[in-house]
């Protein structure tokens, strides 16, 4: 239906119900926003020209001016403000997932004017971002005017309910500092005033200064107020600070920010209770408040603010991962291929595993459980021996990479970034080297051995055919390895969150002081194991969750009908040899041969490039780094390329 200014001066009834009445204000509102385009003037904002259209309306029509002043006396009478002042933008409880829900719902779920909450129907009156904007714009001149709307309303109504709101901001705020979780994060010079134990009875002076008029009392109290809330936004502000060093939690995050913004709106009310033009200060709350309503209906925001630090924090961890496959000299060069062709033995006996699963012909699910665990067990060995499998690699250097681009607006920041880039490429050529030079040959050896002691090939001429297919140039391999270069860069996310997990909680030093583990181990063996888990949870975390990944998710993916498969470069050559050793040597003089070969150079490419890829753009966003001057660092790697095209590939002298 569509209301003009006839149907609202017509549908204003101070008498009747109160649903009736909200529904009319969200009329008059929307009748305000969507003014056509001829009527407002450059520069105006369209609803400001209909609310002067409609003052001018009033003003010589003084019934209907009653009308209307009426109508939204009776709501204010009607409705409890203090929720507006006190509920909107907040969360009912300092839970991020709770929050989350209750988002969803506002977005889902349609609202009604049958309230007498004025939050909600607050909600309903400025539904529109842009609401905020022409608010801002009234000037004092419109500001003066509006109060023939509001004629009707006690002049001091408003200031009643704003104390109330203070009251309930300043109670939950005063909780909110004294639980445990934030209290004990807080640096404790800044609570050792206890600023927050004070806040009730300082608030109770204003209140009384403000109630009996008692100017020379309000001064004082008033000071001492607003100096205890910076107090307290202060030591809220340290517990960023705490997290940064000992682990993050989201919903700790989203707490001080709940407890930062109820300072902020104390601070947004108090202006109004004191100002000596409380219109002008009401009006900034107004605009805040749409400006909150509108920001707490995103998802994504919520997300993106209160995971950031998270993120910021598993990108850091991978970081310092991450510079231990940096190879920048010749001794770290050859140690990088040593420890990849350890990682390709490994992978060898891998590969055999991965067809005996196969032949024992489980179901789907089970068949990729004991796949994933295959893969788990093998990547955990490696890492336990200090070995390396080269795809792991890119999800772990790409966030020590986004550090280093902190620094490139200048030029030895710039010439840095490509000396990382070069050890970068160079290290993952090493990486890929390394394992495909030892797990084609032990593959070979092992089926070699096997035609001379049984007389037939641990992998028969079955499986090698469908391995020849299964990886051909033609077919979906290299979708499927950039699917698990995906589930590469998930795998270090993982690692990432469970070592803050397991920093957060303090399992290391629960490891090393816990009375019973102490008693168990001994003093000297429980020092050991918190120093092993905590150098090593990362890494377990990582190999665990990739491994488990790389056999389940196929497997979970065909249950929904998507014919999902990893194709991981180390397991699709060792694949490739042991269908070699299965057909004879003859079959690489054939072009289904060269196709897989083709094939498995392209998985390479994908797993890592996907990977280095997602892991690169996270740690970006998390460190908030912007790359202004993209030109100049792809010059600066060209010009390394024509130069010195070498220095990608081999380690300087």
């Amino acid at each position: 239906m569509t209301w003009d200014l006839t149907a609202l001066q017509n549908a204003a009834d101070p008498q009747a119900p109160l649903a009736e009445r909200n529904l009319w204000l969200v009329r008059l509102l929307e009748w305000l926003r969507h003014a056509p385009r001829g009527e407002a003037a450059p520069g105006t904002p369209r609803p400001l020209v209909r609310l002067k259209h409609l003052l001018n309306m009033l003003e010589r029509h003084p019934d209907h001016a009653w009308a209307f002043a009426n109508v939204i006396g009776g709501v204010w009478n009607d409705v409890d403000a203090v929720s507006l002042f006190a509920e909107v933008g907040f969360a009912p409880r300092m839970a991020l997932w709770h929050e989350f829900l209750g988002r969803l719902r506002r977005r889902l779920l349609p609202g009604t004017t049958d309230t007498r909450d004025l939050a909600d129907l607050f909600e309903l009156l400025f539904g529109s971002e842009t609401d905020e904007d022409w608010i801002a714009a009234i000037d004092d001149e419109l500001l003066a005017r509006l109060g023939l709307l509001f004629a009707a309303t006690p002049d001091d109504g408003w200031r009643v309910e704003a104390r109330a709101a203070i009251t309930v901001l300043i109670s939950s705020v005063h909780a909110a500092g004294l639980a445990g979780p934030l209290r004990v994060r807080m640096d404790e010079q800044l609570v050792q005033d206890k600023p927050f134990h004070q806040l009730p009875t300082a608030w109770e002076a204003v209140e009384r200064a403000l109630a009996g008029g008692d100017a020379a009392a309000l001064v004082p109290a008033t000071h001492y107020l607003r100096a205890l809330l910076d107090r307290c936004r202060a030591a809220a502000l340290t517990v960023p600070e705490h997290l940064e060093a000992h682990g993050v939690s989201v919903d700790l995050m989203f707490s001080v920010e709940q407890l930062t913004a109820r300072l902020d709106r104390i601070e947004a009310l108090l202006a109004c209770l004191l100002s000596p033009e409380p219109q002008r200060e009401l009006l900034r709350l107004v605009a805040g408040l749409v400006r909150v309503v509108h920001e707490r209906r995103s998802l994504r925001t919520l997300f993106a603010r209160h995971y950031s630090l998270l993120a910021r924090k598993v990108a850091e961890r991978s970081a310092e991962t991450g510079e231990h496959y940096i190879t920048r000299n010749r001794a770290e060069y050859r140690d990088m291929l040593w420890r990849a062709a350890g990682g390709g033995a490994v992978i060898a006996g891998t590969t055999f595993l991965k067809f005996l699963i196969a032949l024992l012909g489980f179901t789907a699910f089970w068949g990729g459980f004991w796949a994933g665990v295959n893969y788990a067990l093998s990547f955990v060995v490696i890492h336990l021996l200090h070995w390396t499998v080269a795809t792991k690699q890119p999800a772990m250097t790409a966030p020590a990479m986004a550090h280093k681009l902190a620094n490139v607006g200048r030029d030895d920041g710039l010439e840095g970034f490509v000396d990382e880039v070069a050890h970068l490429t160079r290290s993952q050529a090493a990486g890929i080297l390394g394992n495909l030079a030892l797990v084609a040959p032990v593959v070979l050896a092992v089926q070699g051995l096997c035609w001379l002691a049984f007389g037939a090939p641990l992998v028969g001429e079955k499986d090698a055919l469908y391995v020849l297919h299964s990886l051909s140039l033609g077919g979906p391999s290299l979708l499927f390895a950039a699917f698990t270069g995906v589930l590469l860069f998930a795998a270090s996310l993982i690692a990432g969150w469970v070592e803050n997990w397991f920093v957060f909680h303090r399992l290391d030093s629960a490891i090393a002081w816990n009375p019973r583990i102490v008693d168990t181990l001994g003093h000297a063996r429980a020092q050991r194991w918190s120093r092993w888990w905590r150098a090593n949870i990362s890494g377990l975390a990582a190999n665990i969750s990739l491994g488990l990944m790389l056999g389940l998710v196929p497997a979970l993916g065909g249950f929904f009908g998507l014919g999902l498969e990893v194709r991981h470069v180390t397991l699709a050559t060792g694949q490739l040899a042991a269908a070699v050793g299965a057909l004879g040597f003859g079959v690489m003089g054939t072009w289904a041969f060269w196709s897989c070969v083709l094939c498995i150079a392209g998985i390479g490419v994908l797993n890592v490039g996907v990977s280095f890829f997602c892991a690169f753009r996270v740690a970006l966003r998390s460190r908030g780094i912007r790359l202004a001057d993209r030109r100049r660092v792809y010059a600066a790697i060209r010009t390394r390329l024509r130069r010195e095209p070498l220095s990608f590939l081999l380690p300087p002298r």
